[in-house]
């Protein structure tokens, strides 16, 4: 399983805003953004953070996506 932030930047965009604002609101490294760009684990607490500021629920603004595994598939 992995982790995809889409809904996180389809929010920001929805509130009319930036990253970097989001970012400087919820008091979260620059860092902490690089790694949701690249789909990567965050603490529960930069999400937390960032919800507040986007007025929101963790839950719309991550999702796990689960991995295709061939070995499960037939064909």
């Amino acid at each position: 399983m992995s982790v995809s932030y889409r809904k996180l930047w389809m929010k920001i965009a929805e509130k009319e805003t930036s990253n970097p604002r989001v970012r400087e609101l919820a008091d979260v490294s620059a860092s902490t953004f690089t790694k949701m760009k690249k789909n990567e684990y965050v603490s529960l607490e930069s999400l937390e953070k960032i919800a507040n500021v986007l007025d929101c629920d963790i839950g719309d603004l991550v999702e796990i996506v689960k991995k295709d595994n061939k070995k499960d598939r037939k064909g």
